[in-house]
């Protein structure tokens, strides 16, 4: 079965663009460009993830998006996608579990994707968090900003 992500953005280009990569690693996106939008779609639907911008139709509307989604008996993990990180760590008492910040890089972007869901479900169960076999390690990054790459079972990633 796919994961369902919700994905919120009012710049339709980012929006489109996240939902083809998205789709072209496994999972099932529905979009939305408002969080009025995104709140109507959340009670009719059933989501793993929602992921939503900050700014759209308000400076805001993110928290908006983020306590629809923590209003929803189904749970499900909740990120900021946000071009302005300095949000302090309002985005953690609203009830967030990860911020991205754009442009992310896309292998990094699914690497913190994949993370995030893992951890979340493993914090639904009740179980302590472990890392499964095939898990992607943080790749390190030097001072002069340059990574290093990380083998999994002999390949890079």
């Amino acid at each position: 079965m796919k994961r369902r992500i919700l994905l919120v953005d009012d710049e339709l280009a980012i929006l489109l663009t996240l939902r083809a990569v998205l789709e072209m690693n496994g999972f099932n996106v529905d979009t939305a460009t408002s969080a009025r939008e995104a709140e109507r779609k959340m009670r009719n639907d059933l989501f793993q993830m929602v992921i939503t911008d900050m700014r759209m139709e308000s400076e805001a509307a993110g928290y908006d998006v983020i306590r629809a989604a923590r209003q929803q008996p189904y749970d499900p993990a909740i990120a900021i996608l946000t071009a302005y990180p300095s949000l302090g760590n309002q985005w953690q008492m609203e009830g967030a579990h990860s911020l991205l910040v754009k442009p992310v890089n896309t292998d990094e972007l699914l690497r913190q994707l994949e993370a995030l869901l893992i951890t979340h479900q493993d914090h639904k169960a009740g179980a302590k968090p472990q890392m499964p076999k095939t898990a992607v390690r943080a790749v390190p990054v030097n001072h002069a900003g340059a990574t290093h790459s990380a083998t999994a079972g002999g390949k890079a990633v």
